[in-house]
């Protein structure tokens, strides 16, 4: 079975890198697959981020001044 799979080099903080060998022993994954997910996850959320956007295109924009006008009427801050 051929995989579509790209090589490529990436530059980690060396702490990283070292809890990432860690890790990928400990679940018996390799780090490859490790940063794969991790990317997966945080593009999946990127797109969940994207949709709520678009949900809440049409209410109105509040200034941020007059937010903080009124949790200070109402003797929030």
């Amino acid at each position: 079975m051929k995989t579509n799979v790209k090589r490529t080099t990436i530059y980690v903080d060396a702490r990283l890198h070292k809890a990432l060998r860690l890790k990928a022993a400990e679940t018996d994954r390799s780090i490859s697959y490790l940063v794969n997910e991790a990317v997966r996850l945080s593009l999946g959320e990127e797109l969940e981020d994207l949709a709520a956007f678009e949900e809440r295109a049409e209410e109105p924009n509040l200034p941020f001044e007059d937010v903080l006008k009124e949790l200070r009427r109402s003797g929030q801050i």
